[in-house]
């Protein structure tokens, strides 16, 4: 029998949605308008929500101060590499540990989540004195090292959970028709599993496109930098921030992960309908 929420349970529910959107929404909004303000309302007393007389200047002017665009594509390569060789690394290993049953699957999954815990802070020496021995240090090599090692665990833990959701059934069956391990693989369970794919290559990109603290000690070079530390270098010598510029390059700092996420945002979710089958 299904039990239907009463109207004011109902729209009770959806204030509360509404409040987390607003709540989520506010930064990001209060962000564009700043970025558009001129100096002089970004100083006033009295903010407004939308810019009375809107300009690019701030854009212009970010672009002028700092090497944006070469910051971005530094940003950009280092990302896009991070997911592809997190995601090809951990595919085979998730697969691995999610048909395997015993305590060392246990073991690695529990791994996985502890690793999560440790703070940047304890992991920053160690990881500089072995890119030190390798030569990596101030290299995007080494920066794309550090951020597959960072988001492996987690996109271990996440495809784990969807290589479980595939039904063992299914590549049985595979095999009973007469298809080799290798073709169940690469037809039934690769496209059942690319929009787990898709979503931890998403999430590692995402995560090193934000990440601030490694590419700060370990790029020292000004021409390879990327993007999350360059908006740093908008603080003045006695930390005032030059907000107008500031609000502007982190505006377009932020676009190409909202860009992403709403290009496969319905790929994720097809995919996911795709998979579902009837028992």
């Amino acid at each position: 029998m299904n039990v239907r929420t009463r109207g004011p349970a109902r729209a009770g529910q959806y204030a509360a949605l509404l409040c987390y959107l607003v709540f989520l929404a506010f930064p990001f909004l209060w962000l564009i308008s700043t970025a558009f303000k001129p100096a002089r309302e970004l100083a006033s007393l009295h903010p407004t929500w939308i810019p009375e007389h809107p300009t690019l200047d701030n854009f212009r002017q970010a672009f002028d101060e700092q090497p944006l665009v070469r910051a971005a594509g530094n940003s950009l390569g280092a990302a896009l590499s991070a997911a592809v060789i997190a995601v090809v690394v951990a595919t085979p290993l998730a697969y691995v540990m999610a048909r395997t049953r015993g305590r060392l699957a246990a073991a690695a999954t529990g791994w996985v989540v502890v690793s999560q815990a440790f703070p940047f802070v304890l992991l920053i020496i160690p990881l500089f004195l072995v890119l030190k021995n390798l030569h990596l240090i101030n290299s995007v090599p080494g920066l794309v090292m550090v951020y597959v090692v960072w988001s492996l665990p987690f996109a271990l833990w996440m495809l784990v959970g969807y290589v479980r959701a595939v039904p063992v059934e299914l590549e049985e069956a595979a095999s009973v028709d007469g298809a080799g391990r290798l073709r169940t693989l690469v037809s039934v369970t690769a496209p059942l599993l690319l929009p787990g794919i898709v979503a931890t290559a998403l999430f590692a990109f995402i995560t090193a496109w934000n990440e601030f603290f490694f590419a700060l000690v370990l790029l020292k070079s000004p021409e390879k930098q990327t993007l999350p530390v360059i908006l740093t270098h908008f603080l003045g010598a006695e930390g005032v921030a030059d907000l107008g510029p500031l609000a502007a390059a982190a505006f377009l700092a932020t676009l190409p992960s909202l860009v992403i996420f709403a290009v496969i945002q319905r790929r994720i979710t097809g995919g996911m309908l795709a998979g579902a089958v009837k028992s």
